[in-house]
């Protein structure tokens, strides 16, 4: 399930469906009413989509009126409306109710049998690899790898049956993951019934086991090779049983993660527009909802062809 829809109206009518159950028309008993919170939402998810700036999905949009049409969007809103209303529409609290808005839509059970956790590093910026290698050899008459000393990060809890995101937070990296995985988990506990969370080793501890199968009652598999290594049983419980009884057919699913970083970086791209820390994060979670909304399209077209029944209503052009 890595291929996406191409459609920006499709796109634009699922991201408008998400918005209106999630989001209020307006802010505030006083706005001027020009335009609503969900078709401000779309307009976001756009510029995502077509990997450009504010400026640029305002220009979009001012030469396709046709795909205005698809969330009902008669006046262009100005850039600079768009740069404040995405402070408000991404803060934490109402990305995750979006966030929840998009998983909602596919899975109305809220029973996850099996979820995965992971982080990927983010570029934040155009600068060219070749560039930087070519200036560093005029200096060292050689080749040297250069990396960047902080970079943003995004940490992800993903279903592996559909790679919808049932979690995310934005940090910044270099950072260790070991200590990242109760905040992962804890949202997506909150609101779904998982069964079974795979991780790789950077997770590994005896307390995020405790954490997941004796607080929240989730089978964990994540492969015990934090430390030295060692042919001694391991004095953790749930460590020394991954040491004994380690599951590597299921664990063959933790893959399904990279997907879906896959899937983020090759439709949206690896490099973020933003300069500000908290800009970064915004965009970063902007990411996560347009990648569930195109996942959306995905699931709603299989299920349409199976049942003849779409999970949403599908864009007529007529």
């Amino acid at each position: 399930m890595s291929t996406t829809s191409k459609s920006p109206k499709r796109v634009a009518q699922s991201a408008y469906h998400v918005a209106k159950d999630a989001l209020s028309e307006y802010s505030h008993q006083f706005s001027p009413r020009k335009f609503t919170q969900p078709q401000i939402f779309v307009c976001l998810v756009l510029k995502i989509f077509f990997k450009t700036d504010y400026r640029g999905i305002v220009a979009i949009l001012n030469d396709c009126p046709d795909l205005c049409k698809t969330f009902n969007l008669s006046i262009i809103p100005h850039f600079t409306t768009l740069q404040k209303a995405s402070k408000r529409l991404l803060c934490l609290n109402i990305a995750d109710q979006l966030l929840e808005s998009t998983v909602r839509v596919t899975n109305e059970g809220k029973e996850i049998k099996l979820a995965a956790i992971d982080s990927t590093g983010l570029e934040a910026g155009h600068t060219s690899r070749y560039f930087v290698r070519r200036k560093r050899s005029k200096q060292l008459k050689s080749y040297e790898e250069t990396y960047y000393r902080r970079w943003p990060k995004l940490a992800i809890a993903c279903d592996c049956s559909n790679h919808m995101i049932l979690s995310a937070i934005t940090t910044r990296g270099p950072s260790v993951d070991i200590n990242q995985f109760e905040k992962i988990m804890t949202p997506a506990i909150n609101r779904y019934i998982i069964e079974h969370v795979l991780a790789d080793a950077g997770y590994d501890s005896e307390s995020n086991h405790r954490f997941a199968r004796d607080t929240n009652n989730i089978r964990s598999t994540i492969p015990p090779k934090h430390g030295r290594p060692t042919t001694k049983p391991f004095l953790g419980k749930y460590r020394r049983l991954m040491q004994q009884e380690f599951d590597k057919e299921i664990f063959g699913q933790r893959w399904q993660v990279e997907t879906v970083f896959s899937m983020i970086k090759r439709n949206q791209g690896e490099a973020l527009l933003s300069k500000s820390d908290c800009a970064q994060n915004r965009e970063m979670m902007l990411k996560v909802l347009t990648h569930n909304i195109a996942v959306i399209l995905l699931v709603n077209e299989l299920f349409y062809r199976a049942y003849l029944t779409p999970l949403i209503p599908i864009y007529d052009s007529g």
